[in-house]
Parts: structure tokens; sequence; C-alpha cells
């Protein structure tokens, strides 16, 4: 079975599938983590694959997603969600339950394990602004460890598991803050837009999800038909100096301001230096969105990292803009 949505056959030394604690418990007592490196896969939905993995791929597969609490007064709600559990799957069972607050985060692949670690977002929200707390394993020790919101150092795209204690813990489920009445956000343009042209001008939970998924499949392949990582780049941040020379050169460049400058669309910087829809041998650029990068059929890692690098190499030539890979590559 193929472990990774972009569709790139892969192995490794050792695979192992987690579903219960005790299973986990037993695999860090024999020291299977510390005779070789080891890589937590979620849903392998950002992983791009590109050689044999010396090593342990150590996979959580534990289920379970129940209400821990609920605040009478305020409506909100306390949701626990196994790490091992599908991310949209999460998202329709609490939209099926009446807990709210996940519905912009519809659609997404991956794990609700991932979640928290790639602080996953669109149309407005993040994880971070959902997630209350996360519960580890200590991968050297066996020990748990709940990490507060403000524990895990959210940011685009980035928590302290992928950063500081990358590889030291792994998520076990995941608890978030969500609410029993539904107040629907839309701050998000393409989201509106989206809704005023279904004709739905205060839409409910289901329906904002289901235009979430209806827009988000319109200019995405699904990871079933098209091998894919997503977005493959991130948006890349640029000083405000930096912006205004490019703005005056390229008056349409989509930005948007932030505390450190103005993050630019980086789908917009590959459509326009000319990469929509191109291949470089059996990997491609998504003819409906430049920032997604696609398997042809039969691609490899390397073909995949090969196209990444002279997109990033041309997009620096040109705007002066470094991109940052969101995929992982191993």
């Amino acid at each position: 079975m193929i472990y990774n949505t972009f569709a790139i056959p892969a192995t490794a030394d050792r695979y192992l599938s987690v579903s219960d604690k005790q299973e986990l418990l037993e695999i860090i007592k024999n020291g299977t983590l510390v005779k070789a490196p080891f890589f937590i896969l979620g849903g392998g939905s950002n992983i791009v694959f590109t050689c044999h993995y010396h090593g342990t791929i150590l996979h959580p597969e534990n289920k379970g997603i129940h209400l821990v609490e609920k605040d009478p007064a305020t409506g909100d709600l306390l949701v626990e969600a196994a790490a091992g559990e599908n991310w949209d799957g999460f998202v329709q069972h609490c939209i099926a339950q009446g807990w709210h607050g996940t519905e912009n985060l519809a659609a997404i692949p991956g794990t609700v394990g991932a979640a928290p670690v790639q602080n996953v977002g669109a149309y407005g929200i993040e994880a971070k602004d959902i997630v209350h707390t996360v519960l580890t394993i200590d991968l050297a020790t066996g020990q748990e460890r709940t990490f507060t919101n403000e524990e895990c150092c959210f940011g685009y795209r980035n928590s302290i598991f992928k950063d500081t204690l990358k590889g030291k813990y792994l998520v076990w489920s995941v608890t978030f803050r969500l609410h029993s009445t539904f107040t629907p956000d839309l701050h998000y343009k393409a989201l509106s837009d989206a809704l005023t042209a279904e004709g739905i001008d205060m839409p409910t939970a289901r329906q904002l999800a289901d235009t979430i998924a209806k827009v988000r499949w319109s200019k995405l392949p699904r990871p079933e038909e098209t091998g894919s990582a997503g977005s493959f780049f991130k948006n890349p941040i640029v000083t405000t100096q930096h912006y205004e020379r490019l703005k005056t050169d390229y008056p349409d460049i989509v930005a948007y301001p932030t505390v450190d400058g103005y993050k630019l669309a980086a789908g917009w910087l590959i459509e326009h230096a000319g990469w929509k829809g191109r291949s470089m041998g059996r990997c491609g650029v998504y003819e409906k969105q430049a920032l997604v990068l696609v398997n042809r059929g039969g691609c490899t890692g390397s073909e995949v990292v090969t196209l990444a690098n002279a997109i990033t190499e041309d997009i620096k030539n040109q705007f002066g803009v470094t991109l940052e890979k969101e995929a992982i590559i191993i």
C-alpha cells in the first residue's frame, strides 16, 4: 500500500502502525526508535519520498472522537479526537454533532494528529484558532505531556513540533475548543464570493463546509485521482520595501499585509513566471493552481525535487523572492 498522496512508491527498513498506547510504549521500551532514524507519518498528504528510508516509519492509527466538556453558560465545547482520525472525517463528524468551528477547514487531506504539527489552515482559519490542548507521548521516555495552545508556539504552517521539538514527541490526541452555536466565518473574500455565487447569504454549517469543498476541488486535484502533496510551497513573506518594489513592476501582484511586511501569493509568482501547466519529466505544475505540483504518471521523488528546485531558482531570479517548500522531502 502507498501511504502518500503523491502516489510515489516508497519503502523503508521498518513500518510500524500504532493503534494503542501500549503498542507505542513497547516500541519505545525495546529501543527501536534509538537504533535507527525514524519518521512519524500521518496521512502522507505533504510528503515526497525520494529514496528508500533507512529507518522506521511510525504511523499512528488510533481512533476516537468524544465530547469532553460543555459549558452550559457559554456553549463552549471541548472535543478530543485521536491523532489517527482522518481530518475531514473529524470535520464532518463535528458538523453532524452540532459542534462548530472546524467548517472552514473542511476537505483538507491528512490526519488530526498532523493538524497542530502543520498548523493547517484554509479560508481564513488555522488549527491554532481552535486547538485547546495537544496530548503527546515523549518518544524517549514514554511519558505523556499535554501542550497548551500557547506552548505549541504556532506560526504560519509551523509549530513547536516541527521546530525545536521535532521528532521528540508523537501527537496522540488533540482537544479542540468548539461551540454549540454556529457563527460562520466569512471574512475570506474567495469564500464569501463563492457563497454569493451559490445564492447563499447566511450559510448553515453544512452549506459552508460543502461550499469550501466545492471551491477546493475546483482548483486542486483530488488525491484519489491525481497524485500531489497539495500546496507545495509556502506563501513567502517579504518586507514592505520589497513588496513596494514588486508592486511597481507588477501592479497586479497578489499580496496581503502582515505584521512583518507582506505575504505574497506563491501561486501568483509561479504562474507569472510561466510555470503553470508545465512539466519536467513525469512531474508537472497543476493546470488549475500553480502552487501544486502533480504526478503525471509514474513520477519519482527525484523528479519532484528537480522541478521544485527549477521553480525556486526561477522565482528567485525574477522576483528576488526565495520560496520555501511546504511539502516535506524525505
